[in-house]
């Protein structure tokens, strides 16, 4: 059974996720975008074994702590889609405006795609290539649980911002619509940034991309 702890992360409170497997105590970290401190102690405090990281895009908020994280635990690193490289090369300047001391440029083991799935322990997470706020976004998803990571795509109410460099909201929309919302009402997603919610709700009432937006 899949089991997850959120730890907001960084002052822009990034839903850092701990996912692990309850039958291997074997686990994942998406988006250790900085605070490792944090994420350590959490690794520590459920007593489960990091396997490797995940990232949903490279966001410095979401990507930040990737190099220390991967280098501490000496696991590797999977995500985001190639088209996300430029936002890597990036984290250097990213740091220096927006003042993430402990950031570092990484290099990724595996880029996934669309099709693509992750495991650790006995888990296996969906990959979807869903761009439009950064151009290699990826969603992660456990089919079993009913519950994705979707990172910075989908909010409680909102969307992704799509006014950084090679942002598309018509690309973020179609990601929503066409790659998420098919897999189901019922699906409960991790956004990046504040509460859970539901992909029916978000039909129901997200002015942004609901069915009656």
């Amino acid at each position: 059974m899949l089991q997850f702890q959120i730890i907001p992360v960084t002052p822009f409170q990034q839903n850092c996720t701990l996912f692990w497997c309850d039958e291997t105590m074997k686990a994942a970290v998406v988006d250790p975008g900085g605070d490792i401190e944090l994420i350590i102690n959490a690794i520590e405090q459920q007593g489960v074994t990091l396997e490797k990281v995940l990232l949903t895009h490279a966001h410095i908020d979401h990507a930040g702590a990737t190099k220390a994280l991967s280098s501490h635990y000496q696991v590797p690193i999977e995500g985001p889609h190639k088209e996300d490289q430029f936002w890597i090369d990036l984290i250097p300047e990213q740091k220096q405006r927006f003042g993430f001391a402990h950031a570092e440029h990484f290099t990724t083991d595996r880029w996934l795609v669309q099709g693509d799935t992750v495991t650790f322990g006995n888990i296996e997470l969906e990959v979807y290539f869903c761009p439009g706020h950064t151009p290699g976004h990826v969603v992660f998803f456990h089919r079993q649980s009913k519950l994705a990571q979707v990172g910075d795509v989908l909010f409680r109410g909102s969307i992704g911002r799509t006014d950084f460099p090679r942002g598309d909201h018509a690309t973020l929309i179609k990601s929503i619509r066409e790659n998420l919302f098919p897999l189901g009402n019922d699906v409960r997603f991790i956004p990046g940034h504040g509460p859970m919610s539901t992909f029916g709700e978000e039909r129901q009432s997200n002015p942004f991309v609901g069915d009656m937006a």
